[in-house]
């Protein structure tokens, strides 16, 4: 599995709602609110044949509420063990 991140800019009033619908399609692995520029950082995976764009574009931004999207792949995760 490939895990990637996507961060959320939602419209006014709609960070909840996002986070709820995301939860309820079952397609995140972790969703959390943020401050700054962006409401929301949630994390994913898919297989490792899976086009991340599409997948994004087609189960991720057909969300009602979001605004803008940014898409962050990452390369390796470092851990204390």
């Amino acid at each position: 599995m490939v895990p990637f991140f996507v961060q959320f800019k939602c419209k006014l009033g709609q960070s909840y709602a996002v986070a709820n619908a995301l939860a309820e399609a079952e397609i995140a692995s972790e969703i959390y609110s943020t401050a700054g520029d962006y409401d929301l950082l949630v994390k994913f995976y898919v297989d490792k044949d899976t086009d991340i764009g599409h997948f994004v574009n087609e189960k991720v931004q057909v969300i009602p509420g979001i605004q803008d999207t940014h898409t962050i792949i990452t390369f390796k995760a470092f851990g204390a063990g």
